[in-house]
C-alpha cells in the first residue's frame, strides 16, 4: 500500500501543526521500528524543494522532492498533478483543493469561529480550501471532539466523515532540559507559576495578570516565557506587578526545565483545537489550570482545575487553591501522569494508519 505524505510542512517554522505532522511521522516510524506496522506500507513525503531540508530525518519514511514551486502554489499545482491516481494524506489544515483521493487533517475551524484574528486574505483563502477539501477528500481527521463539532457545523458536512485522532506527548517527556536558566533569572528563590506570553487573543494572556490583582498577600512570582513582552498587555486596570519576570524566547530545553520547577501552569485560553502545551506540563508533573472552554477538558481531564476565561477573579481562586492546598498539588501530580498517559504519538499514528486502511485504497 503506497501513501503519499503531504511534506510542505517541512519547509515552515514548527508550530503546533507542524509539530503534529512530525511528530505523527516520527510515531509510525517507531510502528515500523517496532515490528507493528507491516512492510507493505510504503510512505513517503513529497516536498517542495528546500536547502535546510533534512531528508534523513526518519528512518522508515522517504522524503521525495516534486516540483519547482513553493508554498500554497506548489500544494495546489505541483503537488496535485504529482499525485492523480495516488493516495495523498494532508497533515496540517492545506492541502489540494480539488483532489478526492486524500485524507485531510483539519485541526480546528478557526478562521470562521474567530476569523477577527485573521488577515481578511488568509481567512478567506483558508475558508475556500478548507470548504473544498471537506467536501472532497474521502475522510476528514481532526484532533478532539470540539473540533469535530466545529467542522461539522461550519463545513457542512456529516460527523461520520470526521475522526477525532488525539496527538501525544513524548516529545516533551525524551526532550533534554537546560536547567542553567533557574540561575540565570533566580527562579529559585521562591515558587513560581508558569505561563506564555503571546499575542494572539485567544491565549487570554490578559487574564493571568488581571487575576493577580485578586491574589493578595501570595509568595509567588509568575515566570513568563515567550516572545511577546507582557507590558503589552497592560492598562490602567491591569498593571503589571512586581512579581512578574518576563524570561522572552526560551529554548525547548528551557522550556522543560521551567514546566519541571514550576509550581503550576495556566493555560486560560478561549480557543484551542487540541491544547499541546497542558499535555506537556502534566505529562512531566507539573499541575495545570485551564479555561473549561474548547478542547481543553478533553485534555486535561480529571487531573486540571478548570477556570471560567472570562472571569479573572474565578482563575485568581483556582490560583489560590493550588498555592495554598499542598494535598491537592500533589494530587494533581498524581492525575495528571496518569491524564497524560493517554495521549500517545504511537497512538496517534496507528489510528491515522487504521483510518487510511479502512477506506480500501
Amino acid at each position: 500500500m503506497q501513501i503519499f505524505i503531504n511534506g510542505r510542512f517541512l519547509t515552515q517554522k514548527i508550530t503546533g501543526v507542524q509539530r503534529f505532522a512530525i511528530e505523527l511521522l516520527r510515531g509510525i516510524d517507531d510502528l515500523y521500528e517496532n515490528g507493528d506496522l507491516s512492510k507493505d506500507y510504503k510512505i513517503t513525503i513529497l516536498a517542495p524543494k528546500f536547502e535546510k531540508m533534512n531528508k534523513s530525518m526518519f528512518k522508515h519514511i522517504s522524503i521525495k522532492t516534486v516540483g519547482s514551486r513553493q508554498g500554497h502554489l506548489w500544494e495546489q499545482l505541483d503537488l496535485f498533478k504529482f499525485c492523480k491516481g495516488k493516495f495523498l494524506v494532508n497533515l496540517c489544515n492545506t492541502g489540494p483543493i480539488l483532489k478526492k483521493d486524500q485524507i485531510s487533517v483539519i485541526h480546528d475551524a478557526a478562521v470562521f469561529s474567530n476569523g477577527e484574528n485573521f488577515s481578511f486574505v488568509f481567512k478567506m483563502w483558508y475558508k475556500v480550501m478548507l470548504k473544498s477539501q471537506a467536501k472532497f477528500s474521502k475522510k476528514i481527521v481532526t484532533v478532539s471532539n470540539f473540533s469535530k463539532s466545529e467542522l461539522v457545523k461550519y463545513l457542512n458536512i456529516s460527523s461520520e466523515k470526521i475522526k477525532v485522532i488525539y496527538e501525544g506527548k513524548e516529545h516533551f517527556t525524551r526532550q533534554s532540559t537546560d536547567n542553567d536558566i533557574i540561575p540565570k533569572y533566580n527562579l529559585n528563590e521562591k515558587p513560581y507559576l508558569l505561563a506564555v506570553s503571546s499575542l494572539n487573543p485567544n491565549k487570554n494572556f490578559r487574564a493571568i495578570i488581571k487575576a493577580l490583582n485578586h491574589v493578595e498577600h501570595h509568595n509567588f512570582n509568575i515566570v513568563i516565557a515567550g516572545g511577546t513582552d507582557p507590558k503589552v498587555f497592560s492598562s490602567k486596570d491591569t498593571e503589571l506587578p512586581k512579581t512578574v519576570k518576563h524570561v522572552g524566547y526560551v529554548t525547548d530545553e528551557e522550556l522543560k526545565t521551567l514546566y519541571q520547577n514550576a509550581f503550576c501552569f495556566i493555560y486560560p485560553s478561549f480557543y484551542e483545537g487540541f491544547g499541546l502545551p497542558p499535555l506537556e506540563a502534566m505529562s512531566i508533573g507539573c499541575p495545570v489550570i485551564i479555561s473549561n472552554r474548547a478542547s481543553l477538558p478533553e485534555v486535561g481531564g480529571e487531573a486540571a482545575l478548570y477556570c471560567n476565561p472570562d472571569s479573572s477573579e474565578n482563575l485568581a481562586e483556582q490560583i489560590k487553591k493550588v498555592t495554598t492546598d499542598p494535598t491537592l498539588r500533589e494530587k494533581m501530580i498524581a492525575k495528571g501522569y496518569e491524564q497524560s498517559a493517554k495521549f500517545t504519538w504511537t497512538k496517534c499514528a496507528q489510528e491515522l494508519i487504521d483510518t487510511v486502511a479502512t477506506l480500501k485504497i
